[in-house]
């Protein structure tokens, strides 16, 4: 049997936001039943940036994604954020394919982020607030328009012309450059920042709004004062990861916020094992760090359209 070599290119030509979503509740639903293995992302740390290792089972499915990030990169015309995932067969270890897996860390990050928002975000929201105008904000505005209709999308960015590039890259939707506090002051807000310090302060946030906190994914980053937590219903992706490098990490290593005020993790509340949000004044918050079930479960997808539709480079890495 080959092993399939898929590019960015090719990868973009099967992406869909739509079955990134369903792939990646799929993925959280069969963790939750206890269908699926994940150890935490192991980091290694390098000069000017890092790497993370993360490897995952689902049923049917196995693999491990090997992801940086080094945010020097846009100056040197690359990624900060770049990714290759091997897929294999659990049954032998045989690798079916290696992908691109760049632009699939950015849809599932997005997916997922959608998927918290509609199980913790309150009725008939409005607005959708992005604080970050990077890659990341493009996908968490795809994602949340697969589920949720909004009247106005409200962007922020540390950098005036980030946010306005952005906008104009989506003139089909109701996007606006705005202050921090004005991104902070809706239904929904997404943080995509690379930030080490808390950039959304407890007196911006609104009662009732639903935080999806994207940008700590490691250790010594936060985008929340720990205040915003404290009084919030904190939901996380997997609370090994989260203890050690999400938004809550900072505030577990001062002691400020301890690993039992966390509600659950997302494939709990998605099944109903645990409660998320319980009315319209509460504050919700999802924690996330990103994990690789979502990522094997996005490249299972991919790996069977690509071999329906005659897609990749077939080498043979293996046999003699």
């Amino acid at each position: 049997m080959p092993t399939l070599l898929l590019t960015r290119k090719e990868i973009d030509g099967l992406l869909s936001m739509k079955d990134t979503i369903a792939a990646v509740e799929q993925a959280f639903i069969d963790w939750a039943d206890g269908k699926g293995s994940m150890p935490p992302k192991a980091y290694l740390q390098v000069k000017d940036g890092d790497f993370r290792a993360m490897p995952a089972a689902l049923p049917g499915a196995a693999g491990m994604k090997w992801v940086n990030v080094h945010t020097g990169n846009p100056a040197q015309a690359l990624p900060t954020v770049m990714a290759v995932l091997i897929y294999s067969d659990p049954a032998t270890g045989y690798p079916l394919a290696i992908m691109d897996a760049t632009e699939i860390t950015g849809y599932r990050t997005g997916a997922t982020a959608a998927l918290a928002s509609r199980y913790l975000a309150r009725k008939n929201v409005q607005t959708l607030g992005l604080v970050g105008a990077g890659r990341q904000a493009y996908t968490q505005i795809l994602a949340h328009l697969e589920l949720l209709q909004f009247r106005e999308i409200r962007v922020y960015d540390l950098y005036p012309k980030s946010a306005e590039r952005l906008v104009s890259m989506l003139p089909q939707y109701p996007l606006k450059a705005v202050t921090l506090r004005e991104a902070v002051a809706s239904d929904i807000v997404c943080t995509v920042t690379p930030a080490r310090a808390p950039v959304v302060k407890k007196e911006f946030v609104k009662p009732g709004t639903h935080i999806n906190a994207i940008g700590a994914d490691a250790e010594g980053k936060e985008e929340l004062e720990p205040d915003v937590l404290k009084m919030a219903t904190v939901v996380v992706d997997d609370i090994r990861q989260a203890s050690k490098a999400g938004e809550i990490n900072v505030p577990v290593s001062k002691g400020i916020y301890g690993v039992d005020e966390v509600a659950g993790n997302l494939g709990e509340i998605i099944t109903g094992r645990k409660k998320g949000r319980a009315n319209d004044h509460q504050v919700t918050i999802f924690d996330s760090t990103g994990v690789a079930i979502e990522d094997i479960a996005v490249a299972s997808v991919l790996y069977r359209r690509a071999r329906e539709k005659g897609v990749g480079l077939a080498v043979n890495m293996v046999e003699p």
